[in-house]
């Protein structure tokens, strides 16, 4: 395999369990199982927040209010897969890979 093409996938898959640790963590912090008043829950929150909002922002400016429900997530995670699927494409049909 390309080094390029792994180093890609592996960002790609980083970024797609920090997603899902941030979704995870606000539905615990939701259900009331975990409190943000804890100094490592409200740390790790404001790095996940940190490094997901970026991306996230934009889609759910464009996303309709569904009353409570924040569907942007599972939409960045499908994107990220979109995303793998491309490159490991673009690679293949360049003879890259």
């Amino acid at each position: 395999m390309n080094p390029l093409l792994w180093l890609i996938h592996t960002v790609i898959n980083i970024y797609f369990w920090i997603i899902l640790a941030s979704v995870i963590l606000s539905w615990l912090v939701a259900f009331n199982i975990i409190n943000r008043s804890n100094p490592f829950v409200r740390q790790l929150g404001m790095t996940l927040e940190r490094l997901t909002e970026p991306l996230l922002r934009p889609i759910r400016r464009f996303l309709p209010d569904l009353g409570g429900i924040d569907i942007s997530p599972i939409i960045l995670l499908i994107g990220l897969q979109f995303l793998g699927m491309v490159v490991t494409w673009l690679f293949m049909s360049l003879g890259w890979a």
